[in-house]
């Protein structure tokens, strides 16, 4: 039995954090970072059978073409993607009453697309693209406090990265769902995507604080790991990508990130129009479900 104090109920029985029920969510799930954007995406519903707001997590369930499908905001940063897919991941594999998880033959895969905006690290990725994440490398740490098994070119890059960054620890490197991404992203630019743990310095950005490596972004643009595989290289970044697909590999459930490119480190631009992008991500997305 998994006591009180590490899996948080509700006075009304709904997960902690996400004030959700298990019959609240539906097997596909959209995420979001930004709370005002789960209605940029619900109004393309056909119908909303339910709506949910606690802190930064708001949820609306409903209806896209006879497809049941969830959209749900995260707020920003892979410490709230930790809470946000393990309470996910409760709520479909964990029974609420007896406070133990269920059989492995009973245990559900949910599908988990994150919609989020991202700035690109090369010229040839342009404004207003719209980018399917292939690996997601992690500057945070939150993968310091659970059993991640890399394959062996994670590692590799993930080596490779700390020694050309002289980082002080070691990033990790996971894989996103192949699966979503032949499914959902084909046509979109594949890439890599470099997961901070802030905006500002370790994105690279300097407004009154000075970089501790002045030559930052540069090394991020020209970092390249050779192997059998091809060459990898990091085309973007934004803040919880590698927190997603870690948590998604731990946890058995499919994964994938969609970044729609609204600024350019490379040319120093940023879109005039970056909801556009977003609206556009969002439509292409739901007509491939």
């Amino acid at each position: 039995m998994i006591p009180s104090s590490e899996l948080i109920l509700n006075p009304d029985g709904s997960i902690y954090h996400l004030n959700l029920m298990p019959d609240h969510i539906s097997d596909t799930i959209l995420t979001v970072g930004d709370p005002a954007r789960v209605a940029q995406v619900s109004r393309h519903f056909d119908s909303v059978e339910f709506e949910t707001t606690h802190r930064e997590f708001v949820t609306h369930v409903g209806y896209y073409r006879g497809k049941r499908l969830t959209v749900l905001s995260t707020g920003m940063g892979t410490d709230n993607i930790d809470i946000v897919m393990n309470e996910l991941d409760a709520l479909v594999n964990i029974d609420f009453v007896s406070r133990t998880v269920r059989p492995v033959e009973e245990r559900l895969s949910l599908r988990i697309i994150r919609l989020g905006t991202s700035g690109s690290l090369q010229a040839d990725v342009p404004i207003g693209a719209m980018l399917a994440t292939e690996h997601a490398v992690g500057l945070d740490s939150l993968m310091q406090f659970y059993p991640l098994v890399e394959t062996g070119l994670e590692t590799e890059i993930a080596t490779e990265l700390q020694q050309s960054l002289g980082l002080p620890f070691a990033p990790y490197v996971v894989r996103g769902s192949d699966l979503l991404r032949e499914q959902v992203g084909a046509g979109m630019v594949m890439g890599n995507t470099l997961t901070c743990p802030g905006f500002y310095g370790p994105q690279g950005r300097v407004l009154r604080l000075d970089l501790r490596q002045p030559d930052y972004i540069s090394q991020l643009q020209n970092f390249r790991h050779q192997s059998a595989e091809g060459e990898f290289r990091l085309s973007n970044f934004e803040m919880e990508t590698a927190g997603y697909y870690s948590l998604g590999r731990l946890l058995g459930h499919e994964v994938l990130s969609l970044n729609a490119i609204v600024a350019n480190r490379a040319t120093g631009e940023f879109a005039e129009n970056a909801g556009a992008v977003v609206d556009a991500m969002i439509e292409r997305t739901l007509l491939r479900l």
